[in-house]
């Protein structure tokens, strides 16, 4: 009788602990089945995505103005001009308008060259002569009324350089059909011009450019804009 109540005690416990976990063991025995194989060669390594930048933030960017200088003022001469030359830059500059940017300074030569047509035997011949060069639209000249072996002789133009003087000449020759000029070291004192020109910005500066390309043999050069001012 006693083993048959321990025989029985036992069976109730197996029985009670099947009851309890039996279905949670079949379950994962069901589960640990319905998992699909690992297909290792499938397997891939996922990377991280680029961070794109925002729209507005490329924008803003592109929208930021550069820093950027104004222009520099820029500082020039130019000369050296005399007689006839003298008065047409004189008028060229004028069209630019620069009021007080522009002034002039004279430059004294000790020696240089002119263009002359040489003495006429008297009055009457200087006479015809200048009706001659008026025809042509010559109106800037200078006739020689000193005693001596000059006297009568009708200056066209005195210049620093004999490259300008040559210059000239050859433009009386090429368009005013002038042919009996000539040019003559001329070992005198005379003045030169030099126009000077304060604080011109680039678009001025580029019209003056052009406007030299009509006076062959004239120098256009930039100078410090601090000098002028402390000459001013």
């Amino acid at each position: 009788m006693r083993a048959l109540f321990w025989i029985l005690l036992l069976g109730n416990v197996i029985f009670f602990a099947a009851m309890q976990w039996g279905d949670g063991l079949i379950a994962d025995e069901q589960l640990t089945q319905a998992q699909p194989a690992l297909h290792e060669e499938k397997i891939r390594l996922l990377t991280p995505p680029v961070t794109e930048p925002a729209e507005s933030s490329v924008v803003a960017a592109e929208s930021t103005p550069s820093a950027t200088k104004p222009d520099a003022s820029v500082c020039l001469e130019w000369g050296d001009f005399s007689g006839a030359d003298l008065t047409r830059a004189t008028a060229a500059l004028s069209t630019l308008q620069l009021g007080d940017k522009l002034s002039q300074h004279q430059v004294e030569h000790a020696i240089g060259y002119w263009v002359y047509i040489p003495p006429s035997n008297g009055k009457a011949a200087v006479t015809q002569k200048i009706a001659q060069l008026k025809a042509r639209g010559i109106d800037e000249y200078f006739v020689v009324p000193d005693a001596g072996p000059w006297l009568n002789a009708i200056s066209l133009g005195v210049f620093k350089t004999q490259e300008a003087a040559q210059s000239f000449l050859d433009d009386l020759q090429r368009n005013r059909d002038v042919r009996t000029a000539q040019i003559g070291e001329r070992a005198s004192k005379f003045k030169t011009t030099v126009f000077v020109l304060n604080g011109l910005d680039a678009t001025t500066a580029s019209e003056l450019a052009e406007i030299q390309k009509g006076f062959p043999g004239s120098i256009l050069k930039n100078v410090s804009c601090a000098n002028i001012d402390n000459a001013g």
